[in-house]
């Protein structure tokens, strides 16, 4: 498989990956993929981004807590202004 390959940007937006890459990773209609942007190069990933998953269990634990994110932001603030202190 070549390293480089050039797609073209469709109607609203949408790109075609090209079939021998859906097929090299068993990419079906569907399924979701990771996009990170690093400063206007594009990385796309088959996998599900690391961070997200981090972050929804971080969203689980907090709830189960009974925590809130404004709660836990706001408490870093408090912690932040003491630290400058």
């Amino acid at each position: 498989m070549e390293d480089t390959i050039t797609i073209q940007v469709a109607r609203r937006g949408l790109v075609t990956l090209p079939k021998a890459l859906r097929q090299a990773y068993s990419i079906q209609e569907g399924d979701q993929l990771t996009l990170l942007d690093l400063g206007g190069v594009f990385v796309l990933s088959p996998r599900r981004s690391e961070i997200d998953r981090i972050a929804d269990q971080l969203r689980t634990t907090l709830l189960e807590k009974g925590e809130s994110l404004e709660g836990m932001l706001q408490a870093l603030r408090e912690a932040r202004q003491r630290y400058a202190a």
